[in-house]
């Protein structure tokens, strides 16, 4: 991973485990760029792969947009979410699983 960015993600740590709780994340991976010695803060947007456990209570939507909301207010860049179920070509699952490291977990 990324050094700069592992500092990054360790100095925020309990914000993202905050984040995760309150959109009911049951994992955030980190894939792309962020996860290269290629990120730069200045130039480069960070892409999430989520899970969400059921809640009924909440629209996915919701949650999903409320999320990458609040991923780009923490870090101050652009954030890509992905669902795992929206992955359909063969090719981006190849590339996410080549770099996927989990930033979450229940």
């Amino acid at each position: 991973m990324n050094t700069t960015f592992r500092r990054e993600l360790d100095s925020r740590r309990d914000e993202i485990l905050a984040l995760c709780r309150k959109h009911g994340v049951a994992s955030l991976d980190l894939f792309g760029s962020g996860t290269t010695e290629e990120w730069q803060p200045s130039r480069s947007d960070l892409d999430f792969l989520v899970t969400f456990r059921d809640q009924p209570e909440r629209s996915l939507a919701d949650r999903f947009l409320s999320l990458a909301e609040a991923l780009e207010a923490l870090f101050g860049v652009p954030v890509e979410l992905l669902t795992a179920d929206s992955i359909r070509n063969p090719y981006l699952q190849q590339a996410i699983e080549s770099t996927r490291t989990r930033v979450y977990a229940e």
